[in-house]
């Protein structure tokens, strides 16, 4: 699909052959090959591919040529936030117009493309990018706070299980096997979000830097408070990565205790069957000559010794705190 914005802010669908006059943002949304070729013979220039945006190395993400800035960047893709998905979001920007490539639904996009609609300001190309990028640097804050409140409830569940009455409920086997669930789906959440902001961070100032001088001085400024406001945020994912760790390893601690227990318990339980089976043994042994076979008695005493054999150890134990 390919949308077009003029400085009015008027958008359209564009569907033929031709775009309208006055163009400053094209928008492109999992561009067919016609799309594509209409974009670059109309702005002479290059519409990256997915393959291109899909590129790791700082080299191919932050481009200059003939004065177009080639920039691309990972971002999160619209969706719940327990199944969302990063999807590269490409940027072609010239101080007239700025062309956009992506392959999912970005909610960034969407909300500035409202903006556009009813914002008089967002009437030049720098500008339209400036939005975008603060756009998904309040994605990323708003991913971030869910997140913040999400590792809290994993830490209640965790250390204030037995507090709320129910013992030994947070070393449950179901219990901590969701609990590593839901550390492992919040780390990589904090993952993406991390690479969405320290992308977005990396736009700001390398287009900061490289179009110094056609920029015009309000969005410089604009460009810097997000590079600031990306750091701050990069704090704050920091803390919450270290948070995700430290729960990380109290889980798997408490995994070992109980593990601990388990073994506790078969070492208590096949100390108390030796003193019982050694007893029975014993007096199984077919000697002719064996005294307490003949007593009236015997069959009874026989009994409580190997009964006291087993009771014996067990209360040695509960006196010594092992269970």
């Amino acid at each position: 699909m390919l949308t077009a914005y003029r400085e009015s802010g008027e958008g359209w669908r564009v569907e033929g052959a031709n775009l309208p006059d006055n163009i400053i943002w094209i928008d492109l949304f999992d561009p067919t090959p016609d799309e594509r070729l209409l974009v670059e013979s109309h702005a002479k220039i290059r519409v990256p591919s997915k393959e291109a945006l899909s590129e790791i190395e700082a080299s191919s993400r932050l481009i200059v040529q003939h004065g177009v800035l080639y920039l691309s960047t990972p971002m999160v893709a619209k969706g719940e936030l327990e199944s969302t998905e990063i999807s590269p979001a490409g940027f072609v920007l010239t101080p007239t117009l700025l062309v956009t490539v992506r392959f999912k639904q970005l909610v960034p996009f969407e909300s500035v493309a409202e903006r556009v609609r009813t914002d008089e300001t967002l009437d030049c190309s720098v500008g339209i990018f400036s939005a975008l990028l603060e756009a998904i640097v309040d994605r990323g804050a708003d991913a971030l706070e869910h997140l913040g409140t999400a590792v809290d409830k994993v830490s209640k569940a965790i250390f204030h299980a037995e507090s709320s009455g129910h013992k030994h409920h947070a070393r449950s086997t179901a219990r901590l096997h969701k609990i590593l669930n839901d550390i492992g789906v919040n780390s990589n959440h904090l993952a993406q979000a991390r690479d969405s902001l320290l992308g977005a961070g990396r736009l700001a100032d390398f287009v900061r830097d490289v179009g110094h001088d056609w920029i015009p001085e309000p969005f410089r400024v604009r460009l810097h408070a997000i590079s600031k406001d990306v750091q701050s945020l990069s704090d704050y994912e920091t803390h919450l990565s270290d948070k995700v760790q430290f729960l990380l390893d109290a889980a798997l601690g408490y995994i070992s205790i109980e593990q601990n227990d388990l073994f506790k318990i078969l070492t208590i339980v096949s100390v108390i069957g030796v003193p019982p089976t050694l007893l029975a043994g014993i007096w199984g042994m077919n000697f002719k000559i064996m005294p307490e076979l003949n007593w009236t008695w015997g069959y009874p005493l026989a009994w409580i010794a190997i009964v006291l054999s087993a009771v014996l150890p067990l209360i040695w134990f509960k006196i010594r705190g092992w269970f």
